[in-house]
């Protein structure tokens, strides 16, 4: 089926992938309408702005609501079609936490009527969207629900996992290729109508399970292989090698390509979908697991490292530049320099800290506790410094000169200023 998706769809979750899929959904005709529990952020889309950062999408969501094919409200409508987009963080034993997916389910189901397409793109451990069936059947006896093997479903139900690169996301969203899993494999085809109105990548058929362990096995092939540039960090950094030269030179055999070391890794997804594979099974994952411990320890041996520099001076003063958790975007989920800032800020409570980044103008809650940080302006902080921790490449930052780092003790986590 090659059909293009044409009637009303929601979106429930405005967020960093919700709101660029509406926008892309809406820039080519269709009526979408943007879901969220936060009036803010609904305020926000209904004057035609953007509550957070991201190249090119600003523009986008402006012509979208001024074409009248984009609008927000923080109730569910009733729709052709709905997309769940919320998040899916981990509970303290790093099992899925899914009752943000399971309070959207149980929104749309009062609204669902036959025909009607149920798409989760929130990355989910297999088998989650089997269980928004049943919490939608549960709710909804009079609908019948697709079952294997059998035809004539009043519901279609489907997984089409997100893969995009924040700062990149308007882009890769139209060319990348996207995975569409189907609790049958006519809820596959119907799903993939709505992914056709904008992707001009290929697009993959495929089980609903397989397509939720596709995206976690894509994020946890990263953080294995960053888990190992870390280790090699730390062990070129005993030996008193420098590893970004080890790095360069493996990196010219034919079948090397070593990531880069940095001081932890951040984002929504990488950091938690590995533990959602661990879970599944937990005594077949000690690769995976061991992956990601070494980068959940990675913040606080960076940490340690500044510590141990500041040891050399009376009383110093340290410039921490990024709080992002990668360059150039506003996003400080998971962000493994907040994590760095507040160690070190813990180990030397009597040293004033100086804390810059061009996309954070207020502290970030994790930090505020502290009463030694201070957030300055980039130049400023590194030239009242004695210790400048470089933890995201900020292109700001990138473009500091060598000689305002002179005489200073410089630590750069990213390898930016080699």
């Amino acid at each position: 089926m090659n059909d293009l998706f044409s009637g009303r769809l929601a979106i429930i979750g405005m967020g960093y992938i919700g709101l660029p899929t509406a926008v892309a959904l809406a820039t080519r005709g269709v009526e979408v309408i943007g879901v969220d529990v936060n009036p803010a952020t609904v305020a926000a889309i209904t004057r035609g702005e953007v509550p957070f950062v991201e190249p090119d999408l600003a523009v986008a969501v402006s012509g979208a609501v001024a074409m009248g094919r984009l609008s927000a409200t923080t109730e569910t409508p009733e729709a052709d079609a709905y997309i769940i987009a919320v998040p899916t963080p981990f509970n303290s034993d790093r099992t899925a936490d899914l009752s943000y997916v399971r309070k959207a389910a149980e929104q749309i189901a009062p609204r669902l009527r036959p025909g009607n397409i149920v798409v989760l793109e929130s990355t989910s451990p297999p088998g989650t969207t089997e269980k928004v069936k049943q919490w939608v059947g549960a709710l909804r006896s009079d609908l019948k629900m697709p079952a294997d093997g059998e035809s004539g479903a009043d519901i279609f139900f489907a997984h089409c996992p997100e893969r995009v690169l924040p700062g990149r996301i308007m882009i890769e969203m139209i060319t990348n290729d996207r995975v569409v899993g189907g609790l049958t494999p006519r809820c596959a085809a119907r799903a993939a109508s709505i992914y056709r109105v904008f992707a001009q990548g290929e697009i993959l058929l495929t089980d609903a399970a397989s397509a939720e362990m596709a995206k976690l096995v894509e994020n946890a092939y990263r953080d294995v292989n960053i888990a190992f540039a870390n280790e090699l960090s730390q062990i070129t950094e005993a030996l008193h090698i420098d590893v970004w030269e080890v790095i360069r030179l493996a990196n010219r055999h034919p079948r090397v390509s070593i990531l880069n070391p940095g001081p932890g890794v951040g984002g929504h997804c990488i950091p938690v979908d590995p533990w959602f594979i661990v879970a599944a099974a937990p005594h077949l994952s000690p690769l995976i697991r061991t992956a990601r411990e070494i980068n959940d320890r990675r913040p606080h041996h960076v940490a340690e490292q500044v510590v141990a520099k500041a040891q050399r001076f009376r009383a110093p003063t340290i410039a921490c530049l990024g709080l992002t958790f990668k360059a150039n975007v506003d996003d400080i989920r998971e962000s493994p320099a907040i994590e760095v800032v507040g160690h070190i800020a813990s180990a030397l409570p009597d040293v004033e800290i100086l804390i810059a980044d061009p996309f954070v103008h207020a502290m970030p809650p994790l930090l505020a506790a502290h009463s030694n940080l201070k957030l300055e302006n980039a130049y400023q902080a590194v030239e009242q410094a004695d210790i400048v921790v470089l933890l995201v490449e900020h292109e700001p930052f990138k473009a500091i000169r060598h000689t305002r780092l002179g005489g200073k003790v410089v630590y750069d986590t990213r390898g930016a200023w080699r």
